[in-house]
């Protein structure tokens, strides 16, 4: 999952075509409001604004209230992503992309209509080390039938099941659950490894298909939502007919 960063920008590429009108006068005051929080360096404006927990790429954790977000705010706000959003005209670089949001650019951040800051997908150098460090420690504590991959992806967890996706490489991803109280260092009972990605519209939205003799396991991430939208979905169906569906949360561990 680089959020899926990379997808993310790419897939929201073609919306900016079509929105590239100019945005709306009643959504720039927000917009110019969280340029000069920024460009003023005003951490607690900023972390005011924000939609709470605020999602980084996995595995780093989530910032999760205000405090930590000033906290942390250098370590997201670097040098590049900080002078794009200070040189950036509220008119014209900033699009409104029907009920997912406003985003800058190609989708370097997303501003919902309420002024509240609700993704960034640029990551920094900080974010970019941490992640390998964090990758690192991580195989080092897993089952080790699980410890080969390129990367992790996500870690779900539902009402009966805890679920990893890790990104193998050559876009083959792997499917591994437990019970919900288990450890991740203890034996997976179901490891499937032919799984496949999806993009689902234009949104960020994605999924992930494995597929087991006649069961198709469908994990279904929810970038952009409504407000009431789960963090995922697993479906799980036999010879085509839904034998399981149940929310999930994104989790870090």
């Amino acid at each position: 999952m680089k959020l899926k960063l990379v997808y993310l920008v790419l897939s929201v590429f073609s919306i900016q075509i079509v929105c590239s009108q100019e945005l709306k006068k009643e959504y720039q005051k927000g917009i110019i409001y969280f340029i000069d929080c920024v460009k003023n360096n005003k951490k607690e404006a900023v972390a005011a604004v924000v939609k709470y927990p605020f999602k980084r790429d996995y595995p780093i954790p989530p910032i999760n209230n205000k405090a930590e977000f000033v906290k942390r705010y250098d370590e997201v706000f670097d040098t590049a992503l900080k002078t794009k959003i200070i040189k950036s005209n509220p008119a014209t670089d900033w699009s409104q992309v029907g009920w997912r949001g406003i985003m800058l650019d190609r989708g370097d951040i997303w501003i919902d209509e309420n002024g509240r800051l609700i993704s960034i997908t640029h990551q920094s150098k900080f974010e970019e080390d941490l992640k390998k460090k964090l990758i690192s420690k991580d195989k080092k504590t897993l089952h080790p039938s699980l410890a080969v991959f390129k990367e992790p992806n996500y870690i779900l967890l539902t009402s009966k099941f805890k679920i990893r996706i890790d990104d193998l490489g050559n876009d083959k991803y792997r499917y591994a659950s437990w019970s919900p109280k288990q450890k991740m260092s203890e034996k997976p009972d179901l490891v499937i490894t032919n799984g496949k990605f999806f993009a689902d519209g234009t949104g960020g939205n994605h999924y992930y298909d494995f597929k087991k003799g006649n069961y198709l396991y469908r994990c279904y991430i929810i970038v952009l939502g409504q407000s009431d939208s789960p963090d995922a979905t697993l479906e799980v169906s036999q010879n085509g007919k839904e034998i399981v569906s149940q929310a999930a949360k994104i989790i870090v561990e």
